[in-house]
């Protein structure tokens, strides 16, 4: 997502937002942020596949799976997999050009969620429309 902001300075400002597949490691986290990359994740999904189409190849040709049985199945499946992508953090940047009276900014922050990212884009570019800075009480931060 981009948008293009005028301040109330008359300076634009662009505000983007990006997704993060990766979690950022912190300086503080840095010692305990040991992550067995994918092959766990990929391991385990192998697992449920195999152990999903064995209980299918095994089941009697009698028995009769009712549909919303198949559906609740697929949903409890879905569940994780579709939260860990919707939770992801976004980086949102505003930048401002430089003009003659005043030096470029870039302010950063990390927003959770998709839906609440939208709005604080939303909330980012009311703001410099309004005051011609983002708000130092929101996530982003200057940055040098």
């Amino acid at each position: 997502m981009t948008r293009l902001v005028r301040g109330a300075d008359g300076r634009m400002w662009t505000v983007r937002s990006q997704v993060q597949w990766r979690n950022p490691a912190a300086d503080a986290d840095f010692e305990h942020d040991v992550s067995g990359g994918a092959g766990p994740g990929v391991l385990m999904l192998s697992l449920v596949v195999v152990m999903s189409v064995v209980l299918v190849a095994w089941t009697p040709a009698d028995v009769v799976v009712p549909a919303w049985l198949v559906v609740a199945l697929v949903l409890v499946f879905l569940f994780f997999p579709v939260r860990w992508v919707v939770r992801r953090p976004w980086v949102v940047a505003a930048e401002s050009k430089k003009t003659e009276e005043l030096p470029p900014e870039r302010w950063v922050g990390t927003v959770r969620g998709f839906l609440t990212v939208r709005d604080e884009v939303r909330n980012v570019a009311r703001k410099i429309e309004m005051y011609s800075l983002p708000d130092l009480d929101g996530p982003l931060q200057p940055v040098d």
